[in-house]
């Protein structure tokens, strides 16, 4: 395919090349070797057609950069992960250095990136050392073409973003996030990212060094970010959006990551980071003023939710009642004991909409080996977690009092079809559900249940 084809269909990638020329500028020999190799200039790379960079913009994102690129591949190593995949891997010299620790590396980006970065990188790397080293062109919203890729990969794998999701759109991004789930299911491993406080972290950085010219260059940045990218930056709902209340975004971002079956863990920045060369290029004041601002920001590592993840749900027990609870492979997992009636069930339906609002439920899973009786209060519970769980509801250890209460209520011995009955008649006729708790408590009384 050619090049400048594959360069219109998606410019992003050039700020990719704005990136090493950076990494270069901080003293990384390595990377300055990539950059001399494609013949960028500091004109090509880090202005843009609207605007100059400035020196507190720059130093802002030499810091940023040189920050990113070392604490990422920090925790990649402690994770002990002995596979690494870069997306982007962008031009960074980051293959080099994983496989001179034995590490298994596969650089991932656009096509167009990947046909100028693997000869540029491959020609740093000693030969005994190249077999480590992988490169393939892919779309990281495309399952498939990520899943062919690390098709030969053994082991957990480390997967490492950075500078990517503020590309992407919401619809981009959770396709993203169900791909890398999709990834750590069949593998293993965790995601680390840098790009959910992306913004905090340049924010932490740029203020002691550009002091009242503040919001001038951070306004200048995006636009020239913007310009390289052709894109809007910074909109998904996986960047932590400074504006309005901070903590209620943060708490947003991690719900986005549940509905696709992720969780995130954050890393505090400060914990992790390493001497950062470039920190010399501002004064001392400024430089120990962004150490301590990094206290405030974290990278995310990122696992799936499928282990099974107990709930507490201590609070809800009683005498005549209790619930154990857990979420595995988006299954609820219930198991009662007791009675399930008028005082109970709407303790049963707080937990399930507490575990609902948290994590990403398909299937709900009762044990009731221990349920001595239903009223339908709680068939009317189990109703709603039919209703919101796309796989049913499912009964397991069914004994006979309750058994025959299902058969009595319109319920059967399979739960999915009997929830179906119930709900049509619910829907489809004017009976309050008062009154159809009042039929069924008469029911009952007169069977003696």
């Amino acid at each position: 395919m050619d090049q400048n084809i594959l360069e219109r269909v998606n410019p992003v990638f050039n700020t990719a090349k704005m990136t090493v020329f950076q990494l270069a500028s901080t003293g990384e020999k390595d990377a300055a070797a990539i950059a001399e190799r494609l013949n960028l200039t500091f004109e090509e790379t880090q202005n843009s057609a609207s605007s100059k960079a400035s020196p507190e913009q720059m130093n802002t994102s030499l810091i940023m950069l040189e920050t990113r690129w070392r604490t990422s591949s920090a925790i990649a190593l402690q994770t002990g992960c002995k596979t690494l995949v870069d997306l982007p891997c962008g031009y960074t010299p980051r293959a080099k250095d994983f496989a001179q620790k034995g590490i298994a590396y596969y650089g991932l980006d656009l096509p167009a990136a990947i046909a100028e970065a693997e000869p540029a990188i491959l020609s740093l790397i000693d030969e005994d050392q190249r077999p480590l080293v992988h490169f393939c062109g892919v779309d990281a919203t495309n399952g498939e073409s990520l899943r062919a890729a690390l098709k030969d990969t053994e082991g957990p794998l480390c997967i490492t973003t950075e500078g990517l999701l503020m590309y992407f759109n919401d619809s981009e991004v959770g396709a993203l996030c169900d791909n890398i789930r999709m990834l750590l299911s069949e593998h293993g491993g965790c995601w680390v990212t840098s790009d959910p406080e992306t913004t905090f972290q340049y924010l932490m950085t740029l203020q002691p060094i550009a002091g009242d010219r503040f919001m001038e260059v951070m306004a200048k940045n995006k636009s020239m970010v913007q310009d390289k990218s052709d894109v809007s930056v910074g909109k998904s709902a996986l960047i932590v959006s400074p504006r309005g209340d901070a903590a209620e975004n943060m708490k947003n971002a991690m719900k986005f990551l549940a509905a696709h079956g992720l969780k995130a863990e954050r890393m505090i920045l400060s914990e992790y980071m390493p001497d950062i060369n470039s920190l010399s290029k501002v004064t001392p004041e400024q430089a120990e003023a962004i150490r301590q601002n990094m206290h405030k920001c974290a990278y995310w590592k990122i696992t799936t939710m499928d282990k099974s993840v107990a709930v507490d749900s201590a609070d809800l027990s009683s005498e005549s009642f209790d619930v154990q609870a857990n979420v595995a492979n988006e299954t609820l997992n219930l198991s009662l004991k007791g009675r399930v009636d008028t005082l109970t069930a709407p303790n049963l339906l707080a937990l399930y909409e507490r575990i609902k609002a948290e994590y990403t439920l398909r299937a709900v899973a009762i044990d009731c080996g221990e349920l001595a009786y239903i009223s339908s209060a709680g068939l009317r519970v189990l109703l709603i977690m039919k209703k919101g769980s796309p796989d049913g509801v499912r009964l397991t250890g069914i004994n006979a009092t309750v058994r025959e209460i299902l058969a009595q209520t319109g319920f059967d011995s399979i739960l999915d079809g009997a929830v179906s009955l119930l709900g049509s008649v619910i829907e489809k006729t004017l009976v309050k559900p008062t009154f159809l708790y009042y039929i069924f408590s008469v029911k009952f009384i007169k069977e003696g249940s």
